[in-house]
């Protein structure tokens, strides 16, 4: 069966209120996983990151590829060794392994969408 997440009206960040907010680095991004297996999606996730004025996105390089959309502000992403300026509407393709970072240029919270394949499920101990 379907689901249904609806964004929190008036919140100045893209946020939707039935989904759990967490904290994932050093400087107060946000992250919500908005489908995944939770909603009962086992071929893919959609997570929405909020990043705070000035602020950086972790710096990761993971196996998996990533699609990103900007959906609101200004970055300067960071693919392996070249920085791409992007904003409000862009679109990015990380490939697996790839080095990447957001850093939001703005002084508001900039925000963004980022689909992932599902995370490998965990064995219980």
């Amino acid at each position: 069966m379907g689901v249904v997440h609806k964004r929190q009206s008036g919140s100045p960040e893209w946020q939707w209120g039935d989904v759990p907010v967490f904290t994932y680095n050093s400087n107060q991004a946000t992250k919500q996983v908005l489908i995944g297996r939770e909603d009962g999606a086992n071929n893919f996730e959609v997570r929405c990151f909020n990043i705070p004025p000035r602020g950086f996105s972790s710096l990761d390089e993971h196996p998996h590829d990533h699609g990103v959309m900007i959906l609101k502000g200004r970055t300067r992403v960071m693919l392996g060794d070249r920085f791409e300026e992007l904003e409000a509407g862009d679109v990015v393709y990380i490939p697996g392994m790839e080095r990447h970072q957001f850093e939001n240029l703005t002084d508001e919270v900039m925000s963004f969408l980022c689909i992932i394949p599902p995370k490998p499920v965990q064995p219980e101990k």
